[in-house]
């Protein structure tokens, strides 16, 4: 019996990975970062209680804020993505514990931050803004936060829910079920129709899933769900846990509800999250033709989970990793030339993006960097046309990140979930489209529909589902 197995970390070729040195050259600088930020920590004392003595004073006091937890969030992010890569790897666990750490205790140093502010008063801060163009940049930041006023406390209960986000759920349960998950989980192999083993694995499900082989992607689905399914109290345990974590966030800052929580800060409306799941249950008959149909297609008696994603095609159809930069690129075409040039720059030499499917790599995809960092991706490269879509929508983000944090100051330099997803599925439609029209092969239209539908699955089908 053959069998196909996931290489090590340490032997996968370099081309593949992500140019972390570009964030630190080394683990000694990474230190010395961490210990500049333990050092700035009491800097922050400082000014409690002074943002209110001038306008020289606040703009002062932001500017070394800032700096310190943009340099805290730059460690935090070489650590994290060191370990995504290899969750086995106690060393990159251990720093990555440690710059979780330096941010919690950074966020707690600014806690005293907002409700100052508040007590400043709108009026005089909007006074200041008015005579010092310096601190006009700062408008909309005002602005939203007086939104938001009926939901910040005092500096002291600031202070201990900043502390809280340490010891408490997310964090306490990610890092758990993410060890759990992605390595401790033994999965067992997938079987082809021949008898040949294929490893299961977080970085390996995903191809696994999308396998021409109906008995491979039966054996591969059974073994990765039964892998959970054995620790599936611990699982909801962890998930329980995060519950009780939004309810209590709610009602230390006084919401409704946690949707209502969840939804403030990007400043949706509930209805729209009610408005999206009437949608979504109005057109499920949509998705249950779509199903038949493509059982029939198939030529299948029944129609299992492992056969959503069955492809439609009566071969494979490659995309290796350089030809799928090559359409993206062309597919971006129209956003102009140094969006392309940056996009393909990100994917080559500049290293973005770390493509592997190695032993310990943890699941999913996600773009992810700082500020003062290139903006990451992680995924699982498998030349095919799914890979190809992955990388597109990545991009999208890892684009996003690249214009906001270069024409945006740093308190305008991140964005919200909510629009996140706008720039990641135009730029996998923007690729789509172009595929559509310049591969007229048969078999390439039909891997299109594939991809198309899988998306349209996770978005239309699988998030509205798991949200109401």
């Amino acid at each position: 019996m053959t069998q196909t197995t996931l290489p090590h970390r340490s032997d996968v070729p370099i081309e593949e990975t992500w140019n972390l040195e570009s964030i630190f050259p080394t683990i000694d600088a990474w230190q010395a970062a961490c210990d500049e930020v333990e050092a700035g920590l009491p800097e922050l004392e400082k000014y409690v209680g002074r943002l209110g003595e001038s306008p020289a004073t606040l703009l002062e006091y932001f500017s070394i804020a800032d700096d310190l937890i943009r340099l805290a969030v730059k460690v935090m992010v070489y650590a994290g993505l060191a370990q995504a890569t290899d969750v086995s790897d106690q060393q990159a666990a251990a720093r990555m514990g440690q710059g979780r750490g330096l941010i919690t205790r950074a966020v707690a140093a600014r806690s005293f931050e907002n409700p100052e502010l508040m007590e400043i008063g709108f009026d005089t801060l909007r006074a200041w803004m008015d005579e010092n163009p310096e601190l006009e940049i700062y408008r909309h930041h005002f602005d939203d936060l007086e939104r938001q006023s009926a939901h910040v406390r005092s500096a002291e209960v600031e202070e201990v829910l900043a502390l809280a986000t340490g010891p408490l759920p997310p964090r306490q349960t990610f890092m758990p079920y993410s060890s759990l998950i992605n390595f401790e989980l033994k999965f067992k192999p997938a079987v082809s129709s021949e008898g040949t083993e294929l490893e299961v694995g977080q970085s390996s499900i995903g191809s696994l899933n999308t396998h021409k082989d109906r008995r491979v992607r039966q054996t591969a689905f059974e073994n990765y769900a039964d892998a959970y399914l054995d620790f599936r109290n611990t699982i909801a345990g962890t998930q329980t846990m995060a519950f009780e974590r939004d309810h209590f966030n709610a009602r230390a800052r006084r919401f409704n509800s946690t949707l209502e929580a969840s939804l403030n800060p990007s400043n949706i409306p509930l209805e729209v999250f009610h408005n999206l799941i009437r949608v979504f249950r109005e057109n499920l008959p949509t998705w249950h033709k779509y199903w038949r149909v493509k059982r029939r297609a198939l030529g299948l008696d029944g129609f299992g989970v492992y056969d959503i994603k069955a492809p439609l095609t009566e071969s494979t159809v490659a995309v290796p990793y350089d030809q799928a930069v090559e359409w993206i690129c062309s597919g971006m075409a129209p956003l102009g030339e140094e969006y392309v040039s940056v996009l393909r720059g990100g994917c080559t030499t500049d290293r973005w993006v770390d493509r592997s499917r190695n032993k310990g790599k943890r699941q999913g995809a996600f773009s992810w960097g700082s500020y003062d960092t290139q903006p990451f991706i992680m995924m699982s490269y498998a030349d095919d046309v799914f890979s190809l879509s992955t990388l597109a929508h990545e991009l999208g983000h890892s684009m996003h990140s690249y214009y906001t944090r270069s024409t945006q100051p740093y308190v305008y330099g991140s964005y919200s979930l909510f629009v996140a997803e706008v720039a990641s599925n135009f730029n996998q439609a923007m690729t789509r489209d172009y595929l559509f029209r310049t591969q007229q092969d048969e078999q390439f239209q039909l891997a299109l529909i594939d991809e198309a539908m899988s998306n349209f699955h996770r978005y239309f089908f699988i998030m509205p589902t798991l949200a109401q």
